[in-house]
């Protein structure tokens, strides 16, 4: 996901920049890519911190050192606390791999498969503090398909994941995106929503 939405910025897709990646895994692939696009990268890895609280500032700190309007969570796997959650309130976005409320959490195309689920597909919605329940930006949705295993339909979803993360981010640096209550609506694009260029960690 990440890949995608710095091709997209790097395409002009959509007004803003991708400033900083943070992870918290030495190891993640991502500080790969987001360094051969040229976009600074930290480490901030949880083992090295005895509390969830302690590793919740320390990342929070180093997200804030590129003050970004827009923080997304693109594969990062570990829950944020409530007081990094709300310190992100309204700008922090999450694409899940599910239509959101179904399949929340862990293993979504697993569970989507066992229960005969006939559509599957991604969820782009902010963060709350309560897990994969935060306001729908966007989905994308696609048949599940009588040869799907776990595998094959997490390859097809991911597809659809990497054009409407795009689009999601695009929607907020351009100023389109209003929450209201546990709704988002997207406002048309037009002259009194003219986009403004943004930041994204």
């Amino acid at each position: 996901n990440l890949e995608a939405l710095l091709a997209a910025e790097r395409a002009g897709a959509f007004r803003g920049s991708v400033t900083h990646v943070v992870s918290n895994r030495p190891d993640a692939g991502a500080l790969d890519i987001a360094r051969a696009f040229g976009v600074s990268t930290e480490v901030v890895d949880h083992k090295a911190y005895a509390t969830r609280e302690a590793f919740d500032a320390a990342i929070v700190a180093a997200i804030d050192r590129s003050e970004p309007d827009l923080v997304v969570l693109a594969g990062f796997m570990r829950v944020l606390g409530r007081d990094a959650v709300e310190h992100y309130a309204g700008r922090l976005g999450n694409i899940h791999p599910s239509l959101l409320p179904a399949y929340p959490g862990l293993h979504p195309h697993r569970r989507a498969i066992a229960d005969g689920a006939a559509m599957h597909g991604c969820t782009v919605h902010f963060v709350t503090p309560e897990v994969d329940v935060g306001p729908i930006i966007a989905q994308s949705a696609l048949p599940v398909r009588n040869d799907d295993d776990e595998a094959s339909l997490a390859a097809r979803v991911l597809e659809l994941e990497h054009r409407l993360l795009p689009a999601a981010v695009g929607w907020f640096c351009a100023g389109r995106l209003v929450v209201d209550g546990t709704r988002v609506r997207i406002l048309d694009d037009r002259a009194d929503a003219a986009p403004t260029p943004g930041t994204v960690s």
